[in-house]
């Protein structure tokens, strides 16, 4: 009874995938033969003995993923319009607000699901050297940890929505998202005001944590606006940006250390400008997102270099702080 079945536990993990996104019309599936081509493969190949026989030959990972006879109409008719539209010489179109991408087993975004993966990877690696380079009695010990684990949740779900787009996972990409651009403001409050003075960091947490359920509850109850959620976090992405090159520049006499956290926040602010370069994905697999990902991966081994030196140098000082400490 406390061991469930195989059966059981591929029914739970269909079920993540299963909750369809709603889908936001665009120029490719607006076209009249991408419509007529999806409703005759439907008629043709998603009734009766022939969408049992889809049922029976696919793939088991592709039925655990949640792919249906729908979704497969879908796909084989991108492409055919695809193919159209370059044989008549036009631009690329995006389809159901996506650029056509070449599906890999079950991973709708290759290039993109295998930069996370890689991401959270280099997360995992650097947390467990965090965690064998300082002493638990480091005074930002905790408080790093607990941002490692939420990055970690954050990657996770961006693998997952990346292998496949659905309901649930799009917004789980969305929220733990946003849940680590919210605690790594909680992060430099901190290590930057929080070790001497507590209740400021304390307030803060407090604050941040109503912000995030505010935030979630408006685009879960009110609206999915995606303006807004890019808003939101560029704004908290800026005042963490700036905070953190204010304490740099006020300890870059005493911290040797002070310019790894300023090229880091550097680096991802400025690496983050590739989501800019919207094009068609190159072999139909590499965008400009996969790209912004991929390039995120070395940052983490500056990141917690600088993290490890500081904590050092936190638990070997008399008193943690510097200046804006």
């Amino acid at each position: 009874e406390t061991r469930r079945t195989r059966s059981d536990g591929l029914m739970l993990l269909s079920a993540v995938f299963l909750l369809s996104a709603p889908a936001s019309a665009s120029q490719g599936d607006k076209e009249p033969v991408y419509r007529d081509c999806v409703k005759q493969c439907l008629r043709t190949n998603c009734t009766g003995a022939r969408l049992r026989g889809f049922q029976s030959s696919q793939p088991p990972y592709m039925a655990l993923t949640g792919w249906t006879c729908r979704d497969d109409c879908r796909y084989q008719c991108m492409w055919t319009t695809v193919g159209l539209y370059q044989a008549e010489g036009y631009s690329i179109p995006q389809f159901h607000g996506k650029w056509p991408f070449a599906r890999f087993l079950c991973f709708e975004e290759p290039a993109s699901a295998l930069a996370s993966l890689l991401n959270g990877l280099a997360c995992l690696l650097m947390l467990l050297r965090y965690r064998s380079a300082v002493p638990r009695q480091s005074p930002m010990y905790h408080t790093i940890t607990a941002f490692s684990l939420i990055s970690l949740n954050a990657w996770f779900w961006s693998t997952v929505f990346h292998t496949r787009d659905t309901y649930l996972t799009e917004k789980m990409d969305y929220f733990c998202a946003s849940a680590v651009i919210l605690y790594s403001i909680y992060l430099c409050c901190v290590r930057t005001l929080g070790l001497r003075r507590p209740a400021i960091s304390s307030m803060v947490g407090a604050l941040l944590i109503l912000a995030f359920t505010s935030h979630v509850s408006y685009l879960t109850f009110v609206s999915f606006d995606y303006g807004y959620n890019m808003a939101a976090n560029a704004t908290i992405g800026m005042i963490n940006l700036l905070w953190w090159l204010c304490w740099c520049w006020l300890n870059r006499r005493i911290l040797p250390y002070w310019w790894k956290c300023g090229m880091v926040v550097l680096l991802l602010h400025g690496l983050a400008l590739l989501e800019l370069l919207d094009f068609p994905p190159l072999f139909w697999v590499l965008d400009a997102h996969a790209v912004w990902h991929l390039s995120t991966v070395p940052v983490h081994f500056l990141f917690y270099s600088f993290l490890i030196d500081d904590s050092l140098h936190l638990l070997n000082t008399e008193k943690p702080g510097v200046k804006l400490d």
